[in-house]
């Protein structure tokens, strides 16, 4: 195929992906098409199949690539640091869509709402995170902070620090949440005394603590539910 011909190609290719989409939406592709049509717009005139062939194997699936990290990414043949940066971003996108809808006027409409805003946004991280949803009398989210990285357990996780942020914030209740890289979704009998610990010294401050969710990929426990609240 000579230059021109190869880039007519690929353009024309490019097109029939993008009427497909407009026409269909993203069910009338398959996960590779949807991220070879990304693609075309980091990596020029060129052949992206394999690429998005390559990254749906390296990441075990359309959401691994999208909560794949630059550098990981970046390990595949023909993804570059814009490509990289591309599917990087779009992630991020992903979690301030979930989260504003969860957070709609900065009121949480549900449980199932916080963990699915969890799982976007804690459900692929590398290594454990502890955070605090803080909120009014109304349930309307006051602050979302980050108490914790690392590793997490009531030697690190200072009751007092979570305190801090609840009175600067002024709130009345709040949400414990961290993650489980590993994927084991019970609770340590770390996690079980932190979250009774923190649990007492809130109260007796005057902050409900609503629940804790551990959050996995593939799904979440809680600690309300399982009669650990």
């Amino acid at each position: 195929m000579k230059p021109n011909d190869s880039a007519s190609h690929y353009l024309g290719h490019r097109s029939r992906l993008q009427k497909r989409f407009v026409e269909n939406g993203i069910k009338g592709l398959q996960d590779y098409e949807v991220l070879e049509l990304l693609l075309t717009y980091g990596i020029a005139r060129k052949d992206r199949k394999p690429v998005a062939k390559a990254l749906l194997k390296r990441f075990d699936g359309i959401s691994g690539v999208f909560g794949a990290e630059i550098h990981e990414l970046k390990e595949i043949d023909g993804v570059g640091e814009k490509t990289a940066i591309l599917i990087n971003l779009m992630q991020s996108l992903m979690e301030l869509c979930v989260k504003e809808r969860t957070f709609q006027k900065v009121k949480i409409s549900s449980p199932e709402a916080v963990v699915e805003y969890c799982r976007v946004s804690m459900g692929r991280l590398r290594d454990e995170q502890f955070r605090v949803i803080y909120m009014n009398s109304q349930n309307e989210v006051l602050s979302e902070e980050v108490i914790q990285e690392g590793t997490v357990d009531q030697a690190v996780v200072y009751p007092r620090k979570v305190l801090e942020y609840a009175l600067k914030h002024k709130a009345v209740s709040i949400i414990l949440v961290h993650n489980h890289p590993g994927g084991l979704l019970k609770p340590s009998r770390s996690d079980i005394e932190l979250t009774k610990r923190l649990k007492n010294i809130s109260e007796e401050m005057g902050v409900r603590v609503h629940d804790h969710f551990i959050i996995t990929r593939d799904g979440h426990y809680s600690f309300y539910e399982n009669g650990l609240l």
